[in-house]
């Protein structure tokens, strides 16, 4: 068991870290979120960085975990680690096979609590998202991939805001030229094409809205800390607006 009140702040022994992490893996809820995750959370930007390091590599090694409730929390504290300055390639590699491929999406469980598959790696893309070495066009493809991945569930936990903000804010690197930060709506816009008449597939209706968060605040710009008073504006905005109301009207006539 941890004493969970005696853990430092800042500079735990190897045994107390890896019994966080651990935790971290847990099927109760408050064992993992309420504990186990803001004590990493805490812990991850004061940490030397051969230890962060070492503890990205444990949380890219549960992508590949069986149970759900240990992926989807490592890219919370990958998150975390990233927006600190920490960063391996194979931690985005690791989180790209993973993402798109996930196909439990449910955002609350009445027994492991919060699992939130979509919106937590939302948080990791958007901090891939921010960060000066990592090329953000293959992350926007990927939050396209996604979205269209084929899935029998509607997001209904505000997993879709959480991606629309992701992506919206990698759209706001400054290296990013026109072309790119409207090129990987093209998938979405073909697949979009091929619909057929009939009950809406959950995954469109997932990408519909999301895009609609994405068109937001690609006219009203983006606040990297939620609540913060920073605005961050896309440097294509309006050509990132203008083709998502194209690809939006394909699906949704009346939106044209």
């Amino acid at each position: 068991m941890i004493d969970w009140t005696a853990l430092p702040d800042r500079d735990p022994s190897d045994a107390e870290l890896a019994a966080v992490v651990a935790a971290l893996r847990s099927p109760d809820p408050v064992e993992r979120d309420e504990r186990a995750y803001p004590r990493l959370a805490g812990w991850a930007p004061v940490l030397p960085e051969e230890r962060r390091l070492a503890l990205g590599d444990a949380m890219a090694e549960r992508f590949a975990d069986p149970e759900i409730q240990a992926r989807t929390f490592a890219p919370l504290v990958l998150a975390r680690l990233v927006a600190a300055g920490a960063l391996r390639p194979g931690w985005v590699d690791a989180f790209a096979r993973w993402y798109p491929a996930e196909t439990d999406l449910r955002g609350h469980h009445p027994e492991l609590g919060w699992l939130h598959a979509v919106a937590h790696g939302a948080d990791l893309l958007a901090a891939f998202g921010q960060h000066p070495d990592v090329d953000p066009v293959p992350l926007l493809h990927l939050g396209a991939a996604r979205l269209l991945a084929p899935t029998g569930h509607v997001l209904d936990s505000m997993e879709d805001d959480r991606l629309g903000f992701a992506l919206a804010l990698t759209l706001t690197r400054p290296e990013l030229t026109e072309d790119a930060a409207v090129g990987w709506l093209d998938a979405v816009a073909e697949v979009f094409a091929a619909g057929e008449p009939g009950p809406m597939p959950a995954e469109i209706s997932n990408t519909l809205r999301t895009l609609r968060v994405v068109h937001l605040l690609a006219v009203r710009g983006v606040r990297p800390k939620w609540g913060g008073d920073e605005v961050r504006t896309l440097p294509h905005g309006a050509a990132v607006g203008g083709r998502i109301a194209e690809v939006l009207s394909t699906a949704a006539p009346y939106l044209g």
